[in-house]
């Protein structure tokens, strides 16, 4: 099976910035699509960005601007360069790769932005 690793996760003060990385223990590049979600206690989870087969990259509204997906398929890892961070972007966030109907997901990095 697919394994996902998340790091990167931390506290930020608004308007600062984080990184995110997501190891895969199989070539991303075999995966359909690699994204990043996030979720908060009550809400369902989101999704933030997701990297497409062809590289098509789409972000959510509430993002587009200060969010970054990237890949680097040697290093298997795909990575999430947030900036101007807002407190309401604080969540857990988490590592998907889909392989058909199946996807995996990672254990997930907590972020917290404060005011």
């Amino acid at each position: 099976q697919v394994q996902l690793v998340e790091s990167g996760g931390g506290l930020a003060q608004a308007g600062g910035s984080l990184r995110l990385s997501c190891v895969a223990s199989a070539n991303i590049l075999s995966m359909n699509s690699m994204a990043w979600y996030r979720q908060t206690p009550g809400k369902q989870r989101e999704l933030v960005a997701r990297l497409s087969v062809g590289g098509t990259t789409t972000y959510a509204d509430s993002v587009k601007g200060r969010f970054t997906l990237s890949r680097d398929n040697a290093k298997r890892t795909v990575s999430l360069q947030m900036n101007s961070l807002r407190p309401e972007d604080t969540a857990v966030y988490y590592c998907n790769g889909r392989i058909l109907t199946k996807d995996f997901w990672g254990q997930g990095t907590q972020v917290t932005v404060s005011s």
